[in-house]
């Protein structure tokens, strides 16, 4: 239904427009009666033999949202309706931000790759406080945070502990963001001098606290070997729980677009199928410099059972999707659990 009827109807409109329209869509089905019952009839699947234990928390199966979709902590609720294991919110900064100018989100239907230099716009950590404190969330939730923009790097540690600080108490997970290509400077954080600094006052700041949260870092696809291997080694001596692997990429291979075409877009980092075979062997990379002894989430370009299958083989102790959401619509979700599921029956 989603790829012949609403796909169409949505894509006639602006990347920016749609994600709009959609998100105001779920948020009226809230109050149609046995709408969200009817979502969760057609889309949630059940699925014991996926359910596991990763960072000391049960997640009912490996599959979730990636960050950037539910921006502000509005949607987590609905996403759990189509059957995801957890849903990652943000990025979050300390105080609201526009973000960069229109248009700034651009579809790439051909190669069904996504372009954005959206700039981290968001509410600000406390709205989505309000949301988390005023509904209770029904599903697993990771806060990824980052720095305001108009912060300069020597100061961004100080941006990411008063965010960590505020949404302690509110989320099961934190994603630090420090790989976003659209923000001046931000991809500078993985250089580890800066990294160590933000991480070392969060990961000193969580032994105040009576609940453990775990803290992944989150990196790009486009990062030197060099200094993955340095982010790695601080990684497993810090105390850091795990790596998502990836973010968007700068890169343009895989797009079979005219180069004019690719100029007419212009900068941004790019998600969706051309970006999978980059973030697969990101995965592949971190698992195997670690020896499996850091948790992974796999994200980058899933858009099959397949694909997903593959990034859990490749050492993904859990995936996201995100521009799949997008092409292929809620179905895909449950897709890759029964897929995933009848893979587990036969071992």
């Amino acid at each position: 239904m989603y790829k012949h009827l609403l796909r169409p109807v949505l894509f006639r409109f602006n990347a920016e427009t749609a994600h709009q329209i959609t998100f105001s869509a779920l948020t009226a089905l809230r109050y149609i009666p046995f709408a969200n019952s009817i979502t969760r009839l057609i889309y949630k699947r059940d699925t014991p033999e996926l359910e596991k234990e990763v960072l000391g928390m049960k997640f009912k199966n490996p599959v979730g949202l990636a960050g950037g979709l539910d921006k502000n902590a509005e949607h987590y609720n609905d996403m759990a309706n189509f059957g995801f294991g957890f849903v990652e919110v943000g990025s979050l900064t300390p105080e609201p931000q526009d973000g960069n100018p229109k248009p700034r989100l651009f579809r790439v239907v051909k190669d069904r790759a996504i372009i954005n230099r959206m700039g981290i716009n968001n509410k600000g950590v406390r709205y989505a406080i309000e949301n988390l404190r005023r509904n209770r969330p029904e599903i697993i939730v990771a806060g990824n945070i980052s720095k305001n923009s108009t912060s300069i790097n020597e100061d961004a540690a100080k941006d990411y502990e008063k965010a960590f600080a505020l949404l302690y108490d509110f989320v099961d997970m934190f994603v630090v963001n420090i790989s976003c290509p659209n923000v001046v400077g931000l991809s500078e954080l993985q250089d580890v001098s800066f990294l160590s600094d933000i991480v070392d006052r969060l990961l000193d700041l969580r032994l105040y606290y009576d609940e453990y949260r775990p803290i992944l870092v989150k990196v790009s696809p486009d990062i030197p070997h060099q200094q993955l291997d340095e982010i790695i080694e601080y990684c497993m001596m810090s105390g850091v729980d795990g790596i998502v692997a990836g973010n968007t990429t700068r890169s343009r291979d895989g797009l079979t677009i005219s180069q004019d075409k690719i100029d007419e877009i212009g900068n941004g980092g790019m998600s969706g199928a051309p970006v999978y075979r980059k973030n697969l062997e990101l995965v592949r990379y971190i698992h195997g410099k670690t020896g499996g002894n850091l948790v992974i989430i796999g994200v980058g370009g899933i858009m099959s059972p397949e694909q997903a299958e593959e990034m859990l083989e490749a050492g993904a102790s859990l995936i996201e999707i995100f521009s799949g959401f997008i092409y292929e619509g809620p179905g895909l979700v449950k897709g890759i659990l029964k897929y995933l599921q009848k893979k587990a029956k036969t071992l």
